[in-house]
């Protein structure tokens, strides 16, 4: 059942997955970036955890309306108002109680939504949108053929995964790392696989 408890599992969850994957996030970062998004994924998570064990909450909105304040104020780089970003539209069509398949997929296209509209970015361009994009499309595909609100998740999780992976070979034309040119290229996008990190402790959550 994904409601406002999964929600706070979810954020829980993220936090001890970001945390775990602090010092792989600040290397590939160390590589293309400013070497710092894996210190601030961690420092926002650990804050947004914290914040939501108590907060009163009625929505799964609710509770990362909550993270999306918490990441805004905590997360430095572009990482904080992008995945703020995220979390707040998120935040904005998950009003009910309980998530069925069709709110994930709105969950997820909005989450897109915001990293777009923050961020500027499409395909290609070497960014979290090379993760966040399939995703949203894989979940929309798997409602339809009538998976579950776990199954869209499930799904979602593998085409991420995919979506980062082909991140590697991209050449950057967006953030810090398109200052690089050519050297940008055979790594793998930070936020792309932080992307991945966080969906696969939204299925954790789900699971439990």
């Amino acid at each position: 059942m994904l409601d406002v408890a999964w929600a706070r599992t979810w954020v829980q969850a993220a936090a001890v997955a970001v945390a775990d994957a602090k010092d792989e996030l600040t290397e590939l970062d160390r590589q293309i970036g400013d070497a710092d998004h894996g210190f601030n994924m961690d420092r926002g998570f650990q804050a947004a955890a914290a914040k939501v064990v108590d907060a009163p909450a009625e929505t799964v909105g609710d509770v990362l309306k909550l993270v999306a304040m918490t990441l805004m104020s905590t997360v430095g780089g572009a990482a904080g108002p992008l995945y703020g970003t995220a979390f707040l539209r998120a935040a904005k069509v998950t009003t009910a109680p309980e998530l069925g398949p069709d709110d994930v997929v709105a969950l997820l296209e909005a989450a897109l939504e915001g990293v777009v509209a923050r961020g500027k970015a499409a395909v290609g361009e070497k960014t979290m949108v090379d993760a966040w994009t399939p995703a949203a499309a894989a979940a929309a595909s798997a409602r339809d053929a009538g998976a579950d609100a776990v199954g869209v998740l499930e799904a979602a999780l593998r085409a991420a995964e995919e979506g980062a992976a082909s991140t590697v070979p991209l050449l950057a034309t967006k953030g810090r790392a398109s200052y690089l040119g050519e050297r940008s290229q055979g790594h793998l996008d930070p936020g792309a696989r932080s992307t991945v990190v966080l969906l696969a402790a939204a299925l954790e959550a789900a699971r439990a």
